[in-house]
């Protein structure tokens, strides 16, 4: 069980890595171009950074309370926080009729369900 919360942390942490650093650093037109972008038209350029800044510390807080063992709880309440982060995107998805990227963020939202149940419930770090 601990291997797999790991690995579905890991996997949280790599996406939300890359969707943070595109949306942090990509110019806001240049993401409204690409798939599955066209949700930036209605957003400021600031709202689209702080979900990428959100989303860079959503990989640190996946990881880094864990392998440094301080604060190790925040790994799971940083899955919570992704969780509801996964329910605003699936609405905006579905906003903007792009099914496929609804049916990704449930994978997302079901990863980090998991992780945060996992690491609160039956298998928490303990010191």
């Amino acid at each position: 069980m601990n291997l797999a919360l790991w690995i579905a942390a890991g996997l949280l942490a790599a996406v939300a890595l890359t969707a943070g650093s595109t949306k942090t650093f990509v110019p806001k037109e240049k993401l409204a171009a690409a798939n599955g972008g066209g949700w930036t038209d209605d957003a400021s350029v600031g709202f689209v950074k702080t979900l990428g800044v959100l989303e860079l510390l959503a990989a640190v807080g996946l990881i880094l309370p864990a392998v440094l063992d301080i604060a190790p709880v925040l790994v799971a309440v940083t899955a919570a926080c992704w969780v509801l982060l996964m329910v605003g995107a699936i609405i905006t998805h579905l906003r903007h009729d792009e099914a496929r990227f609804v049916v990704l963020n449930l994978a997302y939202l079901a990863l980090a369900a998991f992780v945060a149940w996992g690491r609160l419930g039956p298998e928490p770090f303990t010191g």
